[in-house]
């Protein structure tokens, strides 16, 4: 049985999108497409997108600007970043 079983939504991958369900089993992707299994937690993802995690490549955290600073440090950024579904960020710096 696997560990997360997300099912019918519409998901996006780099090579095509439809509907489908995502198998994970041990923290791991290990089926896409159309199928039904057993796995200790369902998640119904119908009319929702299901994508991968989005990488920003250019925020600022903590940025000095004009004698304040930008309104986001790390945990904030973070926080508001996963959030949003971006699981990796690269912070620019002076």
């Amino acid at each position: 049985m696997g560990d997360l079983l997300i099912r019918g939504g519409e998901v996006i991958t780099s090579r095509k999108t439809g509907l489908a369900s995502v198998y994970v089993r041990d923290g791991k992707i290990s089926q896409v497409g159309k199928f039904s299994k057993a796995a200790k937690e369902v998640v119904d993802a119908s009319g929702l997108l299901v994508l991968p995690g989005a990488i920003d490549a250019h925020v600022h955290f903590a940025l000095p600007v004009a004698g304040t600073r930008s309104a986001d440090d790390f945990l904030s950024g973070s926080l508001a970043a996963a959030a949003g579904g971006v699981t990796c960020f690269i912070d620019f710096t002076l």
